[in-house]
């Protein structure tokens, strides 16, 4: 089971914005470490909420803080935080980045779910630096081709610079998208699919060669599925859904920062 560093569970909590005053006074809120750490035991196990062991405080109170934060926007400016500070102490490496997505099975229902041959879900996706450290993620229906989830991922970046490179599988083998990336200056490296012709291969050997790092993506992907909530979304609301994947990027980098 994974747990946080009581360095992280400070860290999130200094993120996170201040509670709220209640204008009538009333019963005060809950500990704000103990809903850190549930919270966090939710992400990790993939349980329901109804799961969360008492030692957290109460099941309901640990909820609204996560729906509180979440419709406040906190775990996506955590991760943009989270951004800053390896730009400041380490930079992103992004002379060559991957990009990817995994597919999560919905169970609950809900807003931005798409069939697809294996069920109804979402797909996370995400693009990494080349050390693995996330600069873009976004969650979505999983029905669109993966070639049109790309370019959504520049509208939330971490990283203020583009990558020079952008390194996907054959599933991304598209000329409008290569054109479209081109537009931005990101040479996009994929290798073709066998039903291409030859005299339409753009790809020639030499920048194919840095396909063989591609590990490096799977191995983010790989992090993120440690944390069980990600594998099976329960929310209904896509945007709650999101929160889980901000906070599991945000510490995937926080753990970057303190080491």
């Amino acid at each position: 089971m994974l747990q946080l560093t009581d360095a992280e569970v400070e860290m999130i909590d200094l993120l996170l914005p201040p509670d709220p005053e209640k204008p009538r006074g009333g019963r005060p809120r809950s500990d704000r470490r103990k809903a850190i750490e549930g919270i966090f035991w939710v992400l990790d196990n993939g349980a329901k909420w109804k799961d969360l062991p008492e030692e957290f405080g109460s099941k309901s109170s640990v909820h609204r803080a996560f729906q509180r934060w979440v419709k406040a926007g906190a775990f996506e400016k955590m991760l943009r935080d989270m951004g800053e500070l390896v730009r400041e102490e380490k930079g992103f490496k992004l002379f060559e980045c991957y990009v990817d997505g995994t597919f999560a099975r919905a169970k609950g229902g809900g807003d931005g779910i798409g069939a697809t041959k294996a069920g109804k879900g979402v797909k996370i996706m995400i693009m990494v630096d080349a050390r693995g450290l996330p600069i873009a993620v976004k969650t979505g229906s999983a029905s669109p081709h993966e070639s049109k989830l790309v370019e959504p991922l520049f509208d939330f970046m971490v990283s203020v610079d583009l990558p020079e490179r952008l390194i996907a599988d054959k599933a991304y083998d598209s000329d409008e998208l290569d054109a479209r990336l081109a537009q931005r200056g990101v040479e996009l490296i994929s290798p073709h699919r066998s039903n291409r012709k030859p005299e339409n291969k753009t790809q020639d050997g030499r920048p194919l060669r840095r396909y063989r790092r591609r590990w490096t993506i799977e191995r983010t992907i790989g992090w993120l599925q440690n944390y069980r909530r990600l594998c099976i979304r329960w929310e209904k609301s896509t945007a709650m859904f999101q929160g889980f994947v901000h906070l599991t990027c945000s510490i995937l980098l926080m753990k970057e920062v303190l080491g």
